[in-house]
């Protein structure tokens, strides 16, 4: 392997009825800042290029452009209309591996280029599956819900990769992504055998990145880019499965439309069903949607079937892996204030946390901080808005 095999950045795009998913902006925008590092670091060249497959998308790539990728390779084809697994991941393991795409993206290193030395997805449904099924075709790694990309040249030791050596592993992209917790990180790393007993190459080097971590770059209508357009090939026999109808399911919770957000966490625990009838109870008052922390998600308590049902869902999940909020106003109500959920509420204009804990991270985030049991706090919330509620009616 010399280091004109693995070239660039590939970002795999999303897209809906016309529009791109912002989780795709965002991962273009991020591409962008990392290679914009990257060639100057190490004096190179190396380009975002924005893999498009669909079909009547060909208005698209221009959008992507002025986002930030250097080029789109677009698949407009019928049968890209809409997503079937087996065929997205074939075509884009096609488009991956191919050197006539490589020669118009920069031709320098067309003869060498084997594969791109990065690829992102986005952490989401479609993302999620697809990155792996890709990443198996293409036999490599991949780490997944990433919020993190740093890339360093680093000095690994170990058994089965160096052989026990040290060996320094130059242009490794490190992807972080919290731990459940949400106050730890964890790095993963896709590394090749150097190992001259086990000798392989793990490229590209991919992961998969939640949706709202990154910005999006201002778009710029004066970028120039290339649009390389791509005719797939397809096995007849995967083209025996058809779509005849397709409904998008969107999300049932409506964080939007409400000024107000209640969010608790794990520090329901002392009487979950009860404690989350209290928030249910202030949630109303306020006119409020009901967040939820990740780790109730999980259902960690015994509670009614209605109660788990109604609110410990994935849907209500605010945070890194769940949604992002911005509120007028966003109640933290038994939240730690892990990164994790931090990350997905703080651009709300005015935080107020109860937690009994002075010291809980939330603290450093909120403009008021309630110290005190929910149970003993939220009823005299409850009573003061019913009294100014009268005020404003008298």
């Amino acid at each position: 392997m010399t280091d004109g095999d693995y070239r660039h950045v590939y970002i795999i795009v999303e897209h809906e009825e016309g529009k791109i998913l912002q989780v795709s902006l965002e991962m273009i925008g991020e591409a962008r800042r990392m290679m914009d590092d990257f060639n100057k670091k190490y004096s190179s060249k190396e380009k975002v290029v924005a893999v498009l497959l669909g079909y009547n998308v060909k208005e698209l790539p221009n959008v992507l452009i002025q986002h930030g990728a250097d080029a789109v390779v677009c698949a407009d084809n019928p049968e890209l209309n809409h997503l079937r697994n087996t065929i997205y991941t074939k075509v884009i393991a096609q488009i991956a591996q191919d050197r006539e795409i490589a020669s118009k993206i920069e031709l320098e290193y067309a003869q060498q280029f084997k594969r791109p030395r990065y690829m992102f997805f986005g952490a989401d449904s479609i993302g999620r599956h697809l990155s792996a099924t890709v990443m198996a075709q293409l036999e490599s790694g991949l780490a997944s819900d990433i919020n993190k990309l740093v890339v360093a040249d680093l000095q690994i030791t170990h058994q089965n990769k160096t052989g026990g050596k040290p060996l320094t592993y130059e242009k490794t992209l490190e992807m972080y992504r919290p731990d459940f917790s949400g106050f730890l990180w964890t790095t993963i790393l896709c590394l090749d055998n150097k190992n001259p007993a086990m000798q392989k190459d793990y490229h590209p080097q991919a992961c998969s990145i939640i949706p709202g971590v990154f910005e999006v770059i201002h778009p710029d209508s004066t970028r120039q880019g290339t649009i390389i357009e791509y005719t797939p090939k397809f096995d007849e026999q995967d083209l025996r499965v058809k779509i005849i109808d397709r409904k998008i399911i969107k999300s049932e919770i409506d964080f939007d439309s409400h000024k107000a957000v209640v969010s608790f966490g794990r520090g329901v625990k002392d009487s979950p069903e009860q404690n989350i009838k209290l928030i249910e109870e202030l949630a109303s008052e306020l006119d409020a949607q009901i967040g939820i922390t990740l780790p109730l998600s999980k259902r960690p308590f015994s509670v009614s079937q209605t109660v788990d049902s109604t609110y410990l869902i994935p849907d209500r999940v605010i945070g890194i892996s769940g949604r992002k909020v911005s509120p007028k106003v966003y109640m933290a109500i038994g939240i730690s204030g892990a990164m994790q959920h931090i990350s997905g509420m703080r651009d709300s204009e005015f935080i107020v946390a109860i937690n009994p804990d002075e010291n809980a991270s939330i603290r450093d985030e909120c403009d008021v901080f309630v110290k005190g049991r929910m149970e003993d706090v939220i009823p005299i919330f409850i009573e003061e808005i019913r009294k100014q509620k009268q005020v404003v009616q008298a």
